[in-house]
């Protein structure tokens, strides 16, 4: 079993087996005409259900022959243009490589002893990152899993920041269209069920600063205390932005900590003509960043960034075996001291190898190329009567509905959506996200593939329309 072992003595083995992977994967990749096969779980679940795992093959090459029929025939290709359903990219050719060599050398990003120049590559990469957000010298940050691990750390930070002693009285305001991570949080943190104050939003989905203030106000006169605002860059639903430099003027007034969650619309720090989007963002107190959402890097690539790199303390604990007390003092860079995980993946060097081999004007080309595909979306929704879509693009998401002309009761009409949605995804020509809007089932598009055409969106618009219709013609049979 020695010889299944990565070490000097196979590395040719190594060589050949990731080669024959690599090769089988880009023929995938090639020849690949649509996002996913349409397959179901029932008829999947049975290939994965009959194979024993006590019963090994012994062989990689056998073991990729089997990968294909389990796995790699019917996963769900992100890099196809007419995926067009959740926050996934696309991946850069540089980072598939960094991936490949961080999974081989297999550093820890936990202590400087595990680690050496990894550690110094992913502070270098933090300082970057808050350089081009503007947070100011003393800021700092770390590598995440995420930006729901991201929002819980910032969300911790700010609780102990609080200074309270009883977390009852602790209150995070977020838009009513936030990341549900934040509510996750809250209830990860031991606040109580009350603990989120949801802000009402615009018509563009926005948070409303007069509402927000009102709420300030409230916590402020029932003897509360505002733990934290979180401003997001990039909902989820919308891609919309919250007015960050009203919400900055808030926090300061009420002594809060402001928190921004740009999980998606980080890609802005690098955009060539948009960044002026997220102004304001440079006054928060903590950021979240996902480079795997909008820098075009494979899961999992996230940070969360601080203002001042002394509130990571919250987060820091001494273990003798690991990070005694004495490397502070010795100056040696524990990564665990800022971090809520101790094994941690090179994550960063992904991002490092994308940087140096593209620049950050190659990443904020891509994104700005999604961003105007989005207005040409809303363009072609926005003139196309079968559709409602619900509001102009910040970034790079459309949410619209189709509206039969024959058909008024929006009950039928939602079902008409979800069927369209449904029926999509089980023939495997596109794929799409759903979502509601004031109570009713819309679709989105979550536009994140530069190679994603005008063409394909009117052509899978035309594809939903035409699955809702057949729902609704049948439907019309079965009531006659």
């Amino acid at each position: 079993m020695r010889s299944h072992l990565l070490n000097d003595t196979t590395a040719e083995q190594y060589r050949r087996c990731v080669t024959d992977g690599v090769e089988r994967v880009a023929a995938k990749l090639a020849a690949t005409d649509r996002p996913f096969t349409g397959i179901s779980v029932d008829a999947l679940s049975p290939r994965i259900d009959e194979i024993d795992l006590d019963q090994p093959l012994h062989d990689t090459t056998a073991v990729l022959d089997e990968l294909e029929d389990v796995y790699l025939r019917d996963a769900i290709y992100f890099h196809h243009p007419r995926y067009l359903a959740h926050l996934n990219c696309p991946v850069v050719i540089p980072a598939v490589l960094g991936e490949a060599v961080l999974s081989a050398v297999n550093s820890s990003l936990d202590t400087w002893d595990q680690s050496a120049g990894g550690t110094l590559i992913e502070r270098k990469l933090i300082d970057w990152t808050t350089e081009r957000i503007g947070l100011g010298p003393a800021a700092d940050g770390v590598f995440t899993s995420g930006g729901t691990q991201s929002n819980l750390q910032a969300l911790l930070l700010a609780r102990e920041e609080a200074k309270s002693n009883d977390l009852a009285e602790l209150r995070i305001f977020a838009s009513e269209v936030s990341h549900f991570s934040v509510k996750k949080s809250a209830k990860l943190l031991g606040l109580g069920p009350d603990a989120v104050v949801s802000i009402p939003v615009d018509h563009d989905k926005r948070m409303q600063t007069v509402a927000l203030a009102r709420e300030l106000e409230r916590c402020a006169k029932d003897g509360l205390v505002p733990m934290a605002v979180v401003a997001t860059a990039g909902t989820t639903d919308f891609g919309s932005i919250d007015p960050l430099p009203e919400i900055a003027e808030l926090c300061e007034q009420f002594g809060t900590w402001m928190h921004v969650d740009a999980a998606y619309g980080c890609g802005l720090l690098a955009s060539l003509r948009h960044r002026d989007r997220i102004n304001g963002i440079e006054r928060a107190d903590s950021v979240t960043v996902d480079y795997h959402k909008s820098f075009f890097q494979p899961v999992s690539s996230s940070a969360v960034l601080v203002r001042d790199a002394a509130t990571l303390r919250h987060a820091t604990y001494h273990a003798e075996y690991l990070n005694p007390r004495r490397m502070v003092e010795e100056r040696i860079p524990n990564q665990v001291d800022k971090s809520l995980q101790t094994t941690r993946r090179f994550d960063a060097l992904k991002l490092w190898m994308t940087l140096r081999t593209m620049g950050a004007d190659g990443i904020g080309q891509l994104f700005d190329e999604v961003c105007e595909l989005a207005r040409e979306g809303w363009r072609l929704l926005a003139a196309d009567p079968r559709f409602d879509v619900v509001v102009e693009p910040s970034l790079s998401t459309l949410v619209f509905r189709y509206i039969p002309a024959a058909v008024t009761d929006p009950a039928e009409i939602d079902r008409a959506n979800l069927y369209a949605r449904k029926a999509l995804f089980a023939s495997g020509d596109a794929i799409v996200a759903g979502t509601k809007v004031g109570g009713r089932h819309y679709l989105k598009f979550t536009l994140l593939n530069p190679e994603t055409q005008a063409s394909d969106i009117a052509a899978v618009l035309d594809l939903i329309a035409g699955h809702a219709e057949q729902y609704l013609g049948e439907s019309l049979d079965r009531a006659s």
